[in-house]
């Protein structure tokens, strides 16, 4: 690893401090310009003695402000510090994890994987618009049937066609066959630009679909196309397996990606990322936003910045090889709990560089499903999949008795 490092809890605490001291200090500082403060006193105390030992809290009562893209151009000066922090995530997500060149991408610390993915979808919607003078009518989000439900949303937002690739039911796969139709189907349509969202860890079933059979299929057809990873859930987990993937920025057909720190990664919610190759961000500039010093590039515009010093302080609390360690384990307990639902004969779908096992309905009775809080594919109607989720608090106790409650069913 180039960047990612193991830091002591002393030396995190010095380099936040570090950062701290470059942002302005709204208790000391004069700022007349500002319209932001230090927090409500009367809620958050600045000098209450448990502050000294937590850096993160320390940076959420000092509310610095991460407005902006920190990667290109300028940003504001008053919370230079803690850009920097920033930085420094996500220079260890794209070129340790995602196998980008050094100062060939861009990215934000988002509010989650949603507001990455429309992130994603605004940008290409106005790259075809501006490089290829696309109309709204032209222009289709592309995605499995499995995808989050962020593309419909997107789609909304952005006012766009979008258009779902059957998967397979037992595999979770997209065939061939059936994506050059929907195509197909998308061309007779006037559709001749392709938002392509493919996943790396689906939410229902952990399924991850193959963006380079996309990039086939489309150069095939002979449109103009961009593929974004969707890695919401699996960014922290499928690029950590002993086989490798190039399913990261060594592909050329690959942009951009969105990773959910609130998720494998156990920091706050409201806390992802977004990541893409250089050149594409500015097209979502919003020229109108002159006060800001700097290019206001985001979908969100301000944003905490204690959301990015907790991504800093879990991957340096690790470093690349205790968190490898640490998916690992999540990975044989997965593989140990599907042992012994084949040993029950009962049927369930689970990628092997994922955690989650998604288990047919009929194997479930409902009494155990809401016992061990199952996540079933639909609340409105009969569910046919329920899934587990092996995070770090489903410890083997759990999973044992989940086993004892299905075989005494």
């Amino acid at each position: 690893m180039k960047y990612w490092k193991k830091y002591t809890k002393e030396e995190q605490n010095i380099r936040i401090d570090k950062a701290l001291k470059k942002n302005i200090n709204f208790l000391t500082d004069t700022t007349l310009g500002f319209p932001a403060s230090k927090l409500d006193e009367t809620v958050f105390s600045s000098d209450a003695p448990f502050l000294k030992d937590s850096p993160l809290l320390r940076s959420f009562v000092a509310n610095p402000n991460h407005i902006g893209c920190h990667t290109t151009g300028e940003s504001e000066n008053a919370f230079i510090g803690t850009h920097e922090i920033e930085r420094e995530v996500l220079q260890v997500l794209a070129v340790d994890v995602f196998k980008c060149k050094d100062d060939n991408y861009d990215g934000y610390i988002a509010t989650g994987g949603t507001e990455a993915n429309i992130q994603a979808m605004w940008i290409y919607r106005n790259l075809y618009k501006r490089k290829f003078n696309a109309k709204q009518e032209d222009i289709v989000i592309l995605c499995s049937e499995d995808s989050h439900y962020s593309m419909p949303k997107g789609a909304n937002i952005l006012n766009l066609d979008i258009a779902f690739v059957p998967v397979e039911f037992y595999t979770r796969k997209i065939e061939k066959e059936t994506l050059n139709n929907i195509i197909s189907e998308q061309k007779q349509k006037g559709k001749k630009y392709f938002i392509v969202i493919s996943n790396m860890a689906t939410t229902m079933f952990g399924s991850v679909d193959n963006p380079e059979l996309y990039a086939e299929v489309l150069t095939h057809n002979n449109v103009e196309f961009k593929i974004h990873i969707d890695g919401a859930f699996g960014g922290f987990i499928y690029p950590f397996h002993k086989e490798e993937t190039a399913v990261n920025f060594t592909s050329k057909h690959i942009s951009s990606i969105t990773i959910d720190a609130h998720k494998m990664l156990q920091a706050p919610y409201g806390t992802g990322v977004f990541l893409c190759k250089k050149g594409l961000m500015e097209n979502t500039l919003t020229k109108e936003a002159q006060y800001v010093n700097g290019m206001d590039l985001t979908f969100v515009g301000s944003r905490g910045g204690s959301n990015a010093i907790a991504i800093w302080m879990i991957l340096f609390s690790y470093g690349f090889y205790g968190w490898y360690e640490k998916i690992s384990i999540l990975l044989m307990r997965t593989k140990w709990f599907c042992e012994k639902l084949d040993g029950l004969g009962i049927k369930y779908y689970r990628h092997k560089r994922m955690n989650i096992v998604t288990i047919h309905a009929e194997y479930i009775p409902k009494d155990i499903a809401e016992k061990f809080t199952l996540v079933p594919d639909t609340h409105n109607g009969k569910p046919k999949w329920y899934k587990v989720v092996i995070m770090s608090h489903v410890e083997l106790d759990d999973l044992i008795a989940f086993i004892d409650a299905l075989q005494n069913s």
